[in-house]
């Protein structure tokens, strides 16, 4: 209420209008921009105004102002009329003109606001807390508690049988780590906590990890401050220190009894920069940076290319790779160049084909000699890589099989067409020829890797792009715009789902063509369309729009 242009009847009329929800006034501000001071609460009808000197931190409870009591009065009347809708027996005392206290609101309010009828507005200044303590108190008040919700699922992770746990102290210890952030070398570990209690100094079970370790700290977070403490139960949203192992998404519990909750789920990178830093004195601490990094997050990565010496980033777009290198420079006091952004494509082939091939040369001295002979064949997208043995005619021991594997493998790192990874086919080894006193396990590693590479050329390869689940919200007057400029981005719409006062549009895009998207949506709707994006899958060019 305190920015320029503050207008409290205006916002509660958008809230109606651009949201389609209905709001119920819990409170009018008294004055606004500079004049701003406190608020009138209308369910205690009570004027609370805040020291200035104080930030926020003192109040006092007043008797309403004479200029503002009119208006609280017509308000607080519309209050009580609007919740005793609710009620039958509140609306009989309304009519019958008796007094009708908080009491009596509070729980009608906290069942209407749970089951989403009515959202409940509030009004203060974030710059200088005020209005914050009534936030605080209508947060416990009217929204729900963990209690309220259904107990918490997972498996067991031995029978993989369903297991519950409900909110409280009584239970088992089960808590969930959501992000992992690196603290001036130091490995903070942030959990949730949804049952029984975890205690400084005590053993946990790393659940996803199979391991059990010591937890040596806890940590109240408060901004850049934090506050050491000895437990933390149900609820808290704590940092925790001494845990090694954990990462994103594995459950901390009771040795006990284990349960294994749902992970969060992290996507394959899909854009890539090349890094360089400025000086050469940087270029040392530049992997160790990216490393710590890549442990904050699961859906970064970072390798240094060996032929052409870059080092070379991956995230999940754009903007993700710009504050990366935004880190970088501000956490790292690392300066760096970035290359173009680049696609990652992947290759498969559309035919089959069969190509053999012999390793035969002299290394260290020795002779090797091996001959494979592979036939590739395309697998459905989205199906993975396997490798097959076929061999019946005992032409190669069973015994080499494992490197012939691994050969194939290292042969799908990198494609004939421009060296990115193979995906969806099946190798078949169907023969081969073994020599004794010669076949060694690296000449069939390597003869396979090169018949894999020699079918390949027969077998049609092709680049695979990655594709984008696209969802859209967009105000109705700005749908067409946003429709046209999908269809010129070469996307797919899968569907269109009205919500209120927007329009979500759900669409497949290749990712190529979502440069600089977010520049666009903004120009086109006036700053109101916002889109979320995440990987779906990779296909041919134009191939997965067709289907």
């Amino acid at each position: 209420m305190d920015r320029v242009g503050a207008d409290f009847n205006n916002v509660v009329a958008q809230i109606r209008s651009k949201l389609k929800a209905r709001p119920l006034l819990l409170q009018l501000p008294v004055g606004q921009e500079n004049g701003f001071r406190g608020v009138i609460d209308l369910l205690e009808m009570r004027q609370i105004e805040w020291m200035e000197e104080s930030l926020g931190a003192q109040y006092e409870h007043r008797e309403i102002e004479p200029e503002y009591l009119d208006l609280a009065l017509e308000a607080r009347d519309q209050l009580v009329a609007q919740v005793a809708e609710w009620d039958e027996h509140l609306l009989e005392r309304y009519l019958g003109e008796e007094t009708i206290t908080a009491t009596d609101l509070m729980p009608l309010i906290r069942r209407h606001t749970l089951s989403l009828d009515v959202v409940p507005v509030l009004c203060g200044a974030a710059l200088r807390n005020k209005g914050i303590q009534p936030l605080l108190d209508a947060i416990v008040n009217v929204l729900p508690c963990p209690l309220d919700v259904p107990p918490l699922r997972g498996i067991h992770p031995q029978t993989r049988e369903p297991e519950e746990r409900r909110s409280g102290d009584p239970e088992p210890l089960t808590a969930l780590v959501f992000k992992i952030f690196m603290e001036q070398g130091r490995k903070l570990t942030y959990t949730r906590v949804y049952s029984g209690v975890l205690q400084a100094g005590a053993d946990v079970y790393n659940v996803s990890k199979g391991s059990r370790e010591k937890l040596s700290r806890i940590f109240q977070m408060h901004a850049n401050k934090r506050e050491r403490l000895e437990t933390a139960g149900p609820g808290s949203i704590v940092a925790l220190m001494g845990l090694k192992s954990a990462t994103t998404g594995d459950t901390l519990c009771d040795p006990r009894h284990p349960i294994l909750l749902e992970s969060i789920e992290s996507y394959e990178p899909v854009i890539s920069v090349a890094v360089e830093a400025k000086t050469r004195g940087d270029q040392d601490k530049l992997l160790d940076c990216l490393g710590r990094l890549s442990e904050e997050d699961p859906t970064f990565r970072f390798q240094e290319n060996a032929d052409t010496g870059q080092t070379v980033i991956s995230g999940m777009g754009e903007l993700h790779l710009e504050v990366l290198v935004t880190r970088l420079g501000r956490e790292f006091g690392i300066l760096v160049n970035v290359g173009k952004p680049q696609v990652v494509y992947r290759e498969t082939i559309r035919t089959k084909a069969q190509a053999e091939m012999v390793f035969d040369r002299e290394l260290g001295g020795s002779k090797h000699y091996a001959m494979v002979i592979a036939q590739l064949t395309p697998r459905s997208r989205g199906t993975g890589n396997s490798v097959v043995n076929a061999v019946r005619d005992k032409s190669i021991p069973d015994g080499f099989f494992p490197v012939i594997q691994q050969g194939v493998e290292d042969a799908m790192n990198s494609g004939i067409l421009m060296g990115y990874p193979v995906v969806d086919v099946e190798t078949t080894i169907l023969g081969g020829t073994f020599v004794e006193g010669l076949s060694s396990e690296i000449a069939f590693r390597v003869a396979a890797s090169m018949a894999f590479r020699k079918a390949c050329e027969l077998a049609s390869p092709v680049l695979l792009e990655p594709y984008m689940a696209v969802e859209i919200l967009v105000p109705d007057e700005f749908l067409g715009e946003v429709l046209g400029d999908l269809n010129m981005r070469k996307g797919r719409v899968e569907g269109i789902l009205a919500r209120k006062a927007v329009q979500a549009v759900e669409a497949i895009v290749p990712l190529s063509k979502m440069f600089g998207y977010s520049t666009v949506l903004r120009s086109s709707s006036q700053g109101r369309a916002t889109f979320t994006m995440k990987f779906s899958h990779y296909d041919m060019a134009g191939e997965s729009l067709e289907t």
